[in-house]
C-alpha cells in the first residue's frame, strides 16, 4: 500500500474516533452558520485540525484544501479535505456522516480514503491500485437498467439557482428507477456507487471536498464520473454524474435534457 495513502488512513481514523467521542454530548457544541442550510461545529474544526496534524507531521511540504481552514499553501502535492461530511446530520444524530481525504499530484487524483466511523467502514483507492472497503476489492453495480436501480442525490440546499433544473431530473429519474435515496453526505454516497450498494449518483453544485476522494474510488472501482456536460470539468462546476459505464449512460440521456446552459 501507497505511504500516502496509509498516512490518509491513519489520518481519516483519528478524526473518526474525535467525531465518535463528540456525538455523545451533541447538544453542547458550540455550532455556527456559514451560508444557508450550511453550518460547522467545533467537531468539525477539531477534526480538521487533526488531520492536518497528522498529515502535516508526515509530509511538511504539502499543500491543502481544507473544508473549514481553506488554502494551506504547499507544493505540487495537495491534500484536499472534508473532515466531517453530513455535518448536518451528524448534528441531528442521523447516523449518515464520514471523513473524507483525498491527495492530488498536480491536479491527478493519488490516493482517496471515506472513513464512516459509526460503522467502521473504510472505503480507500490508490490511483492503479483498485479499490477496496475494510480490505475486500469493490467493485461498482452491474446493473444495466433504470428498471431496479437504486439511486442516490443531493438536494440543492443551500440556494434555489438550480431548484427547477434539478426538479426536472429528480422527475425524470424517479419514473424510471427503483427508488432515488438522499442520504446527505456526497462523499458517502460516492462510496457507496464505488461499492456497488448505489447504481448511480448525481447532485449539482458539490464541492471539490466532497467528492475528490469518493471521485477515485469509482474510477478505480470501474464506474465512470463526469459532469453533465460530458466532460471531466466537475471539480470546477460541482456538478457530477457517478456510475458504472452502463448506468452512466442511461442516466445521462435522463439529465440532459434538464441541463440548463449555466450548468454545462
Amino acid at each position: 500500500m501507497h505511504p500516502m495513502l496509509n498516512t490518509a488512513i491513519r489520518a481519516a481514523r483519528s478524526a473518526g474516533d474525535l467525531i465518535l467521542r463528540s456525538s455523545d454530548h451533541i447538544g453542547q457544541l458550540r455550532i455556527d452558520q456559514k451560508g444557508k442550510n450550511d453550518y460547522a461545529s467545533e467537531v468539525d474544526r477539531a477534526a480538521e485540525r487533526e488531520i492536518i496534524t497528522i498529515l502535516k507531521t508526515a509530509y511538511p511540504s504539502h499543500a491543502i484544501l481544507a473544508e473549514e481552514s481553506g488554502v494551506h499553501a504547499g507544493d505540487d502535492f495537495v491534500w484536499v479535505i472534508d473532515p466531517l461530511d453530513g455535518t448536518t446530520n451528524f448534528l441531528h444524530g442521523f447516523p449518515q456522516y464520514a471523513v473524507s481525504i483525498a491527495l492530488k499530484h498536480k491536479n491527478r487524483l493519488e490516493v482517496g480514503v471515506v472513513y464512516d466511523p459509526l460503522r467502521d467502514e473504510l472505503f480507500c483507492a490508490e490511483r492503479g491500485g483498485g479499490a477496496l472497503l475494510n480490505s475486500r476489492r469493490i467493485r461498482v453495480s452491474q446493473q444495466t437498467s433504470l428498471k431496479g436501480a437504486l439511486l442516490g442525490t443531493g438536494f440543492p440546499f443551500k440556494s434555489d439557482t438550480h431548484l427547477d433544473a434539478y426538479m426536472g431530473m429528480f422527475r425524470a429519474l424517479t419514473t424510471e428507477c427503483a427508488g432515488l435515496r438522499r442520504a446527505g453526505s456526497a462523499a458517502l454516497d460516492l462510496a457507496y456507487v464505488a461499492a456497488g450498494r448505489l447504481d448511480g449518483f448525481w447532485e449539482i453544485g458539490i464541492m471539490e471536498w466532497d467528492m475528490a476522494a469518493g471521485i477515485l474510488l469509482i474510477k478505480e472501482a470501474g464506474g465512470v464520473v463526469t459532469d453533465f456536460s460530458f466532460n471531466d470539468h466537475y471539480m470546477q462546476s460541482g456538478n457530477v454524474i457517478a456510475a458504472s459505464p452502463k448506468m452512466h449512460q442511461l442516466m445521462y440521456l435522463q439529465l440532459t435534457p434538464h441541463v440548463t446552459k449555466n450548468l454545462q
